[in-house]
């Protein structure tokens, strides 16, 4: 079922407005955990026992651990819960990717290996609930936060639809306690879920989806175009990538506020950043926050000077590459940007753009465009092995880029055949964030405080092109990771 379906447009209301009628709220996460089971079903029901049994195994954990008088057993149960964890993860998500690579190592010393090969299907949404549980049992055996004792509250907060597949990555200190409180219906805020839910659709369809075409056109084919259609490809990948899955965060956003909660923000205009780092702050804000929560900081941190930083840093974007699947493609991608944020990092300038672009004012000044170009330069080469389909076929791809780069200058309007409706679709969402940057998403303050007449003619252009523009519809991307 997806968030832009016919099923999931029937299946939505439905929850809404039995859970509205539904008043106590024990009974209100009982439909919810009942409506995300189901919703999960829907991608694949053999794969319930598996999001069952993560969610009993880091309940029941959590409780022994809490419980626990000795820092042997306390531990015992830890680990237990994040070997399993991990176990699941691993042989769902990297089974295959392990054993192809031994055996192409020892092909390289002359050793002839058949490994032992599995089609194995991914568990949609694993390394999302995986994190859950994982954030779930680091933080009570830290003492940051109590068990729960609640199997229902907790079960939701594992399965709750908006965020079971793709994330956001949410923590139990932050949405446990909005679970486990009354929650009223709130006009003002169902209206804004609706509009974000809007804002998600059109970067969705209309922007990711017709991006998606040229640039699987360019991608798969890559060896008969020249280097400045390959850019347009790089380009193209870098707003399909990110008005898909900051597209799918805004409908879960807008969705789970349909219900009372609000979830942790996800992306925060990221092509406006001026540095790797500050990029990084702003994309996929859940998961780089998780890593420099349960990772950077317990590996030391910046605490041990250079050497230190600059270690732990390359561990976490590589790690982060690894978690995004299992190829070689995506660990280089981490390196990468591990590289791109190092200056920063050894001259501790990584957090000098904390504020937002151009703040206070219209434009930016020569200085920040420049900025602003180089990161999403960098960004987008980076781009190039994320979306390739080998390592082989990015530095095919970057080589030719390279090689070709003087000829052909106009053939990315040939490509298009005179249709430049893509690129105005990519215009829109850019002159609608940029004016909104210091919002959560587009159609929020100040533009409420439009008159009544010029917000709905918006809304009706908006979903207009959503309707009539909507690109070749396909599965977001993040729900392969």
């Amino acid at each position: 079922m997806l968030f832009n379906s016919l099923s999931f447009a029937i299946f939505l209301p439905i929850v809404f407005v039995l859970y509205w009628l539904t008043k106590a709220r024990r009974k209100q996460n009982i439909l919810l955990m009942i409506a995300s089971y189901y919703f999960y079903a829907c991608w694949d029901w053999r794969f319930l026992f598996l999001l069952a049994f993560s969610t009993f195994l880091d309940y029941y954990t959590g409780l022994k651990i809490e419980k626990s008088q000795k820092k042997s057993s306390k531990k015992f149960w830890f680990w237990l819960s994040v070997g399993v964890n991990l176990g699941f993860l691993g042989f769902f998500k990297y089974y295959n990717f392990f054993a192809e690579s031994f055996a192409e190592l020892f092909a390289g010393f002359g050793f002839q290996i058949n490994p032992w090969v599995l089609k194995i299907i991914l568990p949609v949404g694993i390394s999302f609930y995986t994190f859950h549980g994982l954030s779930y049992v680091i933080d009570i055996y830290k003492e940051r936060i109590k068990a729960e004792k609640s199997w229902i509250d907790y079960a939701l907060f594992v399965s709750f639809f908006p965020l079971l597949v793709a994330g956001p990555i949410e923590r139990a200190t932050h949405l446990l306690p909005q679970i486990k409180r009354e929650r009223n219906f709130s006009y003002s805020n169902a209206v804004d879920g609706l509009r974000q839910i809007l804002w998600g659709l059109f970067k969705k369809m209309v922007v990711a989806d017709n991006c998606a075409y040229y640039a699987n056109m360019i991608f798969n084919d890559y060896h008969n175009y020249t280097g400045v259609t390959l850019i347009f490809g790089a380009v193209l990948f870098a707003f399909q990538i990110y008005g898909d899955f900051s597209g799918y965060s805004d409908i879960a956003l807008g969705t789970a506020r349909l219900f009372g909660f609000d979830l942790l923000r996800n992306f925060s205009y990221p092509y406006f950043s001026r540095d790797i780092a500050e990029f990084w702050r702003r994309w996929h804000i859940s998961l780089s926050s998780w890593f420099r929560d349960y990772l950077y900081i317990p590996l030391g941190g910046s605490k041990g000077g250079n050497w230190m930083r600059i270690r732990n840093t390359f561990i976490i974007f590589i790690v982060s590459g690894f978690w995004h699947g299992a190829n070689w493609t995506f660990i280089i991608w981490g390196f990468l940007n591990a590289l791109f944020i190092m200056p920063s990092i050894i001259l501790k300038t990584n957090r000098n753009n904390l504020n937002i672009v151009a703040e206070g004012r219209l434009f930016p000044n020569f200085r920040e465009i420049i900025q602003l170009i180089i990161t999403f330069s960098l960004a987008c080469f980076a781009w190039i092995f994320f979306r390739s389909a080998s390592v082989t076929d990015a530095f095919s791809y970057i080589g030719r880029l390279f090689s070709t780069l003087g000829t052909g200058i106009g053939y990315p309007y040939k490509l298009l055949n005179g249709d430049l409706k893509v690129l105005i679709f990519v215009v829109i969402m850019l002159i609608f964030e940029w004016f909104m940057r210091e919002e959560l998403h587009p159609l929020r303050k100040p533009f409420t405080k439009l008159p009544t007449i010029a917000r709905w003619v918006i809304y009706f252009l908006l979903a207009t092109l959503v309707l009539l523009f909507a690109g070749e519809q396909a599965e977001f991307i993040y729900f392969q990771f």
